[in-house]
């Protein structure tokens, strides 16, 4: 019996009903021979942890572009504590850590340069539209490993295309994920807002604070805890009423106080108009993309909208002001 095989049978003998079992997976889009050390879902999790996507996530913005300092979340970090808060709920509720894991490093790999404006800019201008939660599953599947993807199993695609707001997962796992992902970052964002000085702890109205706690570790703690204590043994992963509805009054209080605050957001126009000529000057001029994209293109293949997309929602916040830098700024005026 091979270690991987011990293993499964580890996962029937403690993990809850309710949980994932590696065995029970729906597998792989392509058939491949199984590791004899690793079960399904943590070969999924090394395969993610290993991919270029995922290393180029440290120069991804979080909410802040380019921040003065050095303790600003980036989308890595805001990725590892997204991870972190669903394997301790995973864990606490015996359901599949390594499913849990893998969703959670694997949700935000399709996010484009300049966070949220970078998606808003690339989703108004190709007429394909863009998200990153699809991104981030054609990521996994398509672009990674010169463009044959990283072939995962059903359940963490499904996690990481059903991480949004108004995803469902078909997996606890993954709705572990998806309410990791808003507790991850209400809570880390608020603490990088009030860095930055956009707000004082004193700013979140008194209501919200009496629910979820005077401050962003008493929140964080606070939101797990009643998590875990709400979905125990339970078929479905959920929070208390009222704490849900603290957690997404404080969501909107971010949207209205940090998310559209001129300081933190000053500089979103300038990401969108760079992002806008790079899809535009990739789209006329194709012989720029690298060529691992120029080979996706053709009768039977990608769209030239498909591929531009590609190729800008894979770069860093750095890459792609080089990148605009190089091709519409004048040597002359170069710093």
């Amino acid at each position: 019996m091979t270690i991987r095989e011990q293993m499964e049978i580890r996962e029937t003998q403690i993990l809850s009903p309710y949980a994932m079992l590696s065995i029970h997976s729906r597998g792989r889009e392509e058939p491949e021979e199984e590791c004899d050390i690793r079960p399904v879902f943590q070969r999924d999790r090394d395969r993610i942890l290993h991919c270029k996507a995922f290393r180029r996530l440290k120069q991804k913005t979080q909410v802040f572009l380019l921040p003065k300092g050095d303790h600003y979340r980036t989308r890595l970090t805001h990725t590892l504590e997204v991870s972190q808060n669903a394997r301790t709920i995973a864990k606490a509720l015996r359901l599949n850590e390594d499913l849990t894991e893998a969703i959670a490093l694997g949700h935000d790999l399709g996010h484009t340069p300049f966070g949220h404006a970078g998606e808003r800019a690339l989703n108004q201008i190709c007429p394909l539209g863009f998200t990153h939660h699809e991104q981030s599953v054609r990521v996994v599947e398509r672009l990674e490993r010169q463009g044959r993807g990283l072939n995962l199993t059903w359940e963490v695609r499904d996690g990481i295309r059903n991480h949004k707001t108004s995803g469902k997962p078909h997996t606890l796992e993954g709705q572990i994920v998806r309410l990791s992902d808003k507790i991850a970052y209400i809570n880390h964002d608020i603490d990088d807002a009030v860095r930055g000085g956009i707000l004082k702890e004193s700013d979140i109205p008194e209501r919200i604070r009496k629910v979820l706690g005077p401050s962003s570790k008493v929140r964080l703690d606070t939101m797990v805890h009643n998590v875990i204590t709400n979905s125990m043994e339970q078929s479905a992963i959920r929070m208390s009423p009222e704490v849900a509805e603290a957690m997404m009054d404080l969501r909107k209080f971010l949207f209205e106080n940090v998310y559209q605050n001129p300081v933190a957001k000053g500089e979103e126009k300038k990401a969108v108009h760079m992002i806008k000529n790079l899809y535009e000057f990739y789209e006329d001029h194709l012989e720029y993309l690298p060529e691992q994209f120029l080979r996706m293109i053709g009768p039977d293949g990608e769209s030239r909208e498909q591929v531009a997309c590609d190729y800008i929602a894979g770069m860093t916040d750095t890459y792609a002001v080089k990148k605009f830098e190089e091709y519409f700024i004048p040597e002359s005026w170069k710093i």
